[in-house]
């Protein structure tokens, strides 16, 4: 009832555990604290909070719009109703390195198991459009420096973006990944890249775990988490499928709505009120009215 039982501590220690043991973890990305719940319920090892659905859920674009302030309270929503580990997109970390610093404390504040910082330039853009711009090295090792010491649970996970193989190549982004590594990532997502030889690539480079975007209409093909696997990649993601998915039904019940005035048809594509109720735990939420609220009013 109401929120997770497993205090964030916990969940950022047994998150290091299992990226530890090599095993592949799947994140998929949760658009609400509801969706995170349904992530733990089917299965899954982790939660994903992408920047650009948090913008996108406040109809704006990935482009650096949002604040730290939305961010983290966002992500303390989502993080709280789930007892998996969830790792959060902290974009460029929102400013110079001081403020790479108080963003990490703030995220840690708010309950999540790691964030990843990244090298583009501001105003950023989606990871996976062309047009984008990084940083110098000495910028880049800057930003995962403060985070790196900002920090003041050691199992909160700094990830380490890079962007730069979409602006230089391949050999820039193995090179980018070790400098960060050295300066205090604990581990690399290395953006758009291109095949799973460049993941392997950057698996043979650094000595951290590394994560693939597995977004759709972007640079990466869609690969399988098996073939990931076999390349060594240690966390997937998949940032906007769910949220995708959700707006396409929505679009198409809308228009069917507006066509046939009634969703009669489309009554066995959504959740039942049954499995929404049982989702949220509804049941216990009435016992716990039941037990408080047992005492005969005196006449």
């Amino acid at each position: 009832m109401l929120y997770s039982a497993v205090p964030a501590h916990e969940k950022r220690r047994a998150f290091r555990e299992r990226l530890a043991s090599g095993e592949l973890l799947r994140f998929p990305g949760a658009f609400n604290p509801l969706s995170a719940r349904l992530i733990e319920r089917k299965g899954f090892e982790g939660v994903y909070i992408s920047g650009a659905v948090l913008a996108a859920d406040l109809g704006l674009p990935d482009i650096g719009l949002t604040t730290l302030t939305e961010v983290a309270g966002r992500g303390q929503q989502i993080a709280r109703m789930t007892d998996l580990p969830a790792i959060i997109d902290a974009d460029t970390g929102f400013g110079e390195p001081m403020n790479v610093a108080r963003t990490i404390q703030t995220l840690e504040d708010a309950g999540l198991a790691g964030a990843h910082i990244e090298d583009q330039i501001n105003p950023k853009r989606c990871g996976h459009l062309d047009g984008k711009s990084v940083v110098d090295e000495g910028t880049a090792i800057k930003r995962i420096r403060a985070a790196a010491d900002a920090r003041r649970d050691p199992n909160f996970l700094i990830m380490a973006r890079t962007d730069i193989r979409a602006v230089e190549g391949l050999d820039a982004a193995i090179d980018r990944a070790k400098a960060l590594v050295d300066a205090g990532a604990d581990a690399i997502f290395p953006e758009a890249m291109r095949s799973l030889e460049e993941f392997a690539a950057i698996r043979a480079a650094v000595d951290v775990p590394i994560l693939a975007n597995m977004t759709e209409f972007g640079k990466s093909e869609l690969f399988s988490t098996d073939q990931l696997r076999d390349v060594g990649v240690n966390i997937v993601i998949w940032p906007v499928s769910l949220l995708r998915i959700a707006m396409g039904a929505a679009s198409r019940a809308l228009d069917t709505l507006d066509d046939e005035g009634h969703l009669t048809a489309k009554l066995g594509e959504m959740q039942h009120r049954a499995d929404l109720y049982d989702l949220i735990d509804y049941e216990q939420y009435n016992h716990f009215d039941t037990d408080v609220f047992n005492f005969q009013i005196a006449r």
